[in-house]
């Protein structure tokens, strides 16, 4: 090999290794410490007091077939504790077709509430052809498959006592069924993210994007439709910072949802959920200039980009790798490199296709789980740059924990 090709080798594979390092120990370790050094600074807010009189509110739930299901949900919905008055509780049928709607009918002398919409069109869809009927000052958005700790509701509402806040999302707490280790890795994954979005909040930009499993919005902002492919949760945070006001997590509005009981469906879920929050940056994406939004593009940059970079960074890390190892004529090492990724691939595809009651081990799982998210990006990348996106919502089934 001609020293230049070998200057050129060692070059190139310098600046991938750099940038295969650097984003990562930025994105998880860099960017959260930053954000704690400005929490360090803000005020705490402290308590936030009972409005008087509560604001009236709306409890959405978007359903699709949930006939399996939504009489538990229905029962959650019935235990929150909010005055009787001054509440709403609607079930959006997108269209069901297993009877779901037949039994929401049956609650309506509770107050159970049911906006059918005639033909499927997916969650956001949906959600915009019924926000102009809904009534409350304050709209809260959850799913079919999560339950929520009573006093939810009454958490997120405090928080609108602060007249910037347009947002308020709850806290997820993912929990398994007994000795169920399928796809161990998304509880970690959840806590992480919890976590990080209390550090925006202190750190006073807000997070953004909120919880798809629990949050509640001012009426005037839901009022705003969201193109019906994208994603509504993400699109809150955005439209809520678009028009002056941030979002913000409540630790104390405590939502459980059931963690997905298979690698398989969770790296679908994972490629759906991450292709539409692409497109919905996209459609947003004038929020990441630093010049009109400051901080909170930077923030936006950080949290979203930059994790969807990652398998980016991770496929540079590895080229680098092969590229210095050729360069300095280490076969052992460039062999370990292959293998080592063949092992990663292997991995991850034990987990795809496997049967729900045959749960990979739990150190096996973790990794499968680590492979696949990162995969799942990636495929994400290519259906989004497609303009391949879900467009027609299919909810997540969870078993009941």
């Amino acid at each position: 090999m001609s020293p230049a090709v070998t200057s050129i080798l060692l070059g190139t594979g310098a600046a991938l290794v750099a940038f295969g390092v650097l984003l990562p120990l930025y994105t998880f370790l860099g960017y959260p410490a930053l954000l704690g050094l400005k929490a360090g600074r803000r005020e705490d807010d402290g308590a936030h007091p009972d409005p008087s009189p509560w604001p009236t509110v709306t409890v959405t739930v978007p359903a699709y077939n949930e006939a399996a299901q939504i009489r538990d949900t229905i029962q959650g919905l019935l235990e929150l504790d909010y005055p009787a008055e001054r509440i709403e509780r609607v079930i959006v049928s997108d269209a069901s077709s297993d009877g779901t709607d037949d039994i929401v009918r049956e609650y309506a002398d509770q107050g159970i509430q049911l906006r059918r919409v005639e033909s499927r069109g997916g969650k956001t869809q949906a959600e915009n052809e019924v926000a102009p009927t809904l009534s409350g000052e304050i709209i809260v958005n959850t799913d079919a498959s999560i339950r929520w700790d009573p006093g939810a509701i009454k958490a997120l509402v405090r928080r609108f006592d602060d007249p910037t806040v347009g947002v308020a999302s709850g806290r997820d707490v993912s929990i398994e069924n007994r000795h169920d280790e399928a796809n161990a890795g998304e509880t970690r994954y959840v806590n992480y993210e919890m976590w990080l979005r209390d550090l925006e909040t202190r750190a006073g930009g807000g997070i953004v994007g909120a919880s798809g499993s629990l949050y509640a919005i001012r009426a005037e902002l839901h009022r705003h439709p969201v193109p019906g492919h994208l994603s509504r949760d993400f699109a809150s945070a955005l439209t809520a910072r678009d028009h002056g006001f941030r979002a913000v997590t409540v630790n104390e509005a405590i939502c459980y949802v059931p963690r997905t009981h298979s690698l398989d469906r969770e790296y679908r879920r994972k490629v759906r959920t991450i292709t539409r929050g692409m497109e919905t940056l996209g459609w947003k994406r004038h929020l990441l200039n630093p010049f009109r939004h400051g901080v909170f593009a930077w923030m936006l940059f950080s949290h979203k980009v930059c994790r969807w970079l990652i398998p980016v960074a991770a496929v540079a890390l590895w080229v680098g790798l092969v590229f210095t190892a050729v360069a300095l004529q280490w076969p052992l090492a460039v062999a370990v490199l292959v293998g080592g990724l063949l092992v990663g691939l292997a991995v991850a595809w034990a987990g795809l296709g496997r049967p729900d009651d045959r749960p990979l081990p739990k150190l096996l799982s973790l990794g499968a789980f680590a492979v696949l998210s990162n995969i799942a990006i990636l495929r994400a990348w290519y259906r989004a740059f497609r303009g391949a996106g879900q467009a027609v919502w299919e909810p997540t089934r969870r078993k009941t924990a």
